[in-house]
C-alpha cells in the first residue's frame, strides 16, 4: 500500500458568520502588526472593510497594500515585501480571491527565506517556513486560501510560476459566504468553474487517493448543484455558502493529489495574455478531458456519478462522454465564453503557449501526457 502525506491548514472556519470568529483567533496568534495585502477593488468595494473593521476591534496593528493585480506579479509581491519590512511587520494577512492569497504567499515566503520570488518556482524550493499568513477568501473558486500551491506572474519572461510549497500554507483560513455577496455573476461563474476544474483534475490525476477522491467528488457533487443557483443570483446565502464548502473541499483534494493539462495550459494564457485564470480552466477543461478520458476512461466513472448519472450497467466511455458534456451543458448556464479568439488569443502564439504549457509544474499531473502537437491542437480547437 502507498502512503501519502495530506496538507490542510491547522485551522479553517468556514460557515456563515463565521468572520466574527476570526478577530480573537488572530488576538491568540500573538501578532504585534500585520500586512494587509489585497486589491484596490476590495479597498474601495467595501469588501475588505469588513475584515478590517473586526481587525480594529481586536486591536491588531495593521498597514494596508492594494496594489495587487489580477494575476499577480513578481512586481506585486516584492513591493508588498517593501512595504513589510518598511512597518516592521511579523505577519500577513490577505483579503481577496486567489491574486492576493497568492501574493501574500509569496510574500511570506520570500520575508522568511530572502532573495527572489523567482527563486522558490517549482516544488518545496524555500527552506523556512512562511511568516503567520491568515487569509480571508472572498471568493469561491481558486482555493489559494488552503494549498500550499500558489501562482506568481514572472513579467520579463511572460509565464506564470507554479510554486507547490509546503512552507506557505496560511496558519488560518476563513471562509465565509458573507464576503462573497457583492461579487457579479462573471466572477462567480469563473471562480466556481475554477473549483469545478481542482476536483475534476484531482480525480483524474495519478496521484489521487481515497481521501482526495472522496473530497473531490463531494465538491463536484455540490458545484453542479450550487453554481447555477449563484450565478443567477448572487445574494442566495444558501448557494454562496455551498460553493464555499465545494471550494474548500475541491481545494484539499487537489492540494494533496495534484492538477494537470488544464491548469499547465491556462497558466500559460495567464502569463501571455493576462487573462482570468478561472475562465480559461473553464474554456480548456472539457477538451483536455475528453483527450484524457481516450486513455483513462475508467477514471470517469466516480466523476459521472458525483453529477448525478446511474453508473450501474455503464461503460466508462458511457460515462467519460456523460460527464464532458455535463461540463460543457454548466459552462454555456453560466455563461463561460466558448472560443479564446474572443479572448484575444492568437494563433501565432500556440507554439509559445504549448512550449511553456509542458514545462508547466502541474503538467506531470496529467494521467496521460500529450506531445506537443496535441497540446497545440488542444489549443487551436478552442480558438
Amino acid at each position: 500500500m502507498a502512503t501519502h502525506a495530506y496538507y490542510v491548514p491547522p485551522v479553517n472556519l468556514m460557515g456563515r458568520g463565521c468572520l466574527q470568529e476570526a478577530g480573537q483567533m488572530i488576538e491568540q496568534m500573538g501578532i504585534r502588526k500585520a500586512l494587509v495585502v489585497s486589491d484596490r477593488q476590495l479597498i474601495t468595494s467595501g469588501v475588505a472593510e469588513q475584515v478590517l473593521s473586526i481587525l480594529r476591534k481586536s486591536g491588531l496593528d495593521y498597514v494596508v497594500y492594494d496594489e495587487v493585480q489580477p494575476n499577480p506579479t513578481c512586481q506585486n509581491v516584492h513591493d508588498g515585501l517593501r512595504v513589510f519590512h518598511d512597518h516592521g511587520c511579523d505577519a500577513i494577512i490577505s483579503i481577496g480571491g486567489g491574486s492576493p492569497q497568492d501574493a501574500a504567499k509569496g510574500i511570506g515566503i520570500v520575508a522568511a527565506n530572502g532573495g527572489h520570488i523567482r527563486e522558490y518556482e517549482g516544488f518545496h524550493q524555500s527552506k523556512h517556513k512562511s511568516v503567520p499568513l491568515v487569509a480571508f477568501n472572498t471568493t469561491a473558486g481558486t482555493s489559494s486560501e488552503v494549498t500550499i500551491n500558489y501562482v506568481i506572474t514572472d513579467e520579463e519572461r511572460k509565464v506564470k510560476m507554479v510554486m507547490v510549497d509546503r512552507n506557505s500554507l496560511v496558519s488560518l483560513s476563513v471562509n465565509d459566504p458573507e464576503l462573497m455577496l457583492s461579487k457579479p455573476a462573471s466572477l462567480t461563474a469563473a471562480t466556481g468553474m475554477d473549483a469545478l476544474t481542482h476536483a475534476v483534475e484531482a480525480m483524474v490525476t495519478p496521484g489521487g487517493f481515497t481521501v482526495t477522491s472522496a473530497t473531490a467528488a463531494a465538491a463536484v457533487e455540490l458545484i453542479f448543484e450550487y453554481l447555477p443557483r449563484a450565478v443567477r443570483d448572487g445574494s442566495d446565502l444558501e448557494a454562496r455558502e455551498h460553493m464555499t464548502y465545494a471550494c474548500f473541499l475541491g481545494g484539499i483534494a487537489f492540494n494533496n493529489a495534484g492538477l494537470g493539462y488544464v491548469h499547465a495550459m491556462a497558466h500559460q494564457l495567464g502569463g501571455v495574455y493576462d487573462l482570468p485564470h478561472g475562465v480559461c480552466n473553464a474554456m480548456l477543461l472539457p477538451y483536455v478531458e475528453e483527450l484524457n478520458a481516450k486513455h483513462v476512461p475508467g477514471k470517469f466513472r466516480h466523476i459521472a456519478k458525483a453529477i448525478g448519472m446511474d453508473v450501474k450497467g455503464r461503460s466508462d466511455e458511457e460515462c467519460s462522454d456523460y460527464v464532458i458534456e455535463a461540463i460543457r451543458q454548466l459552462s454555456k448556464e453560466v455563461g463561460i465564453p466558448e472560443k479564446l479568439s474572443e479572448l484575444g488569443v492568437k494563433d501565432p502564439d500556440v507554439e509559445l503557449l504549448a512550449d511553456n504549457a509542458m514545462k508547466d509544474a502541474c503538467a506531470p499531473g496529467n494521467p496521460y501526457q500529450p506531445s506537443k502537437d496535441e497540446v497545440m491542437e488542444l489549443f487551436r480547437k478552442i480558438i
